[in-house]
């Protein structure tokens, strides 16, 4: 798998969202700055933690990665006005942290 295969997007959701609006508009007590290096990231379902980490840096040039987290988000079933249901896709979240002191992805 080469680093485009791998990485499929950012996921970036509302809670993400709303933890960094908050630190950067008023820093809170015990929010630490670590909510500022984190990103969510929708990866390949076979991809492994090295495979993605690798990929993040060669992507991002002078970014490197501390750790990588991952989680498989399974599919949910959906159904809407008849007897068959479907189920929407499967995939995998990976969330990584950059280093102290690197620049942001975004």
């Amino acid at each position: 798998m080469n680093s485009f295969t791998v990485i499929k997007g950012l996921h970036d959701s509302e809670k993400t969202q709303h933890l960094k609006d908050l630190f950067a508009f008023r820093q809170t007590k015990g929010m630490k700055e670590e909510v500022l290096r984190k990103y969510t990231l929708q990866v390949d379902v076979r991809a492994n933690k090295h495979q993605i980490r690798k990929a993040v840096e060669e992507l991002f040039k002078g970014v490197k990665v501390s750790s990588v987290n991952t989680a498989r988000m399974i599919g949910k079933t959906k159904r809407s006005r008849t007897k068959m249901a479907g189920s929407t896709a499967a995939w995998k979240k990976a969330v990584i942290t950059l280093k102290e002191g690197e620049i942001e992805l975004l």
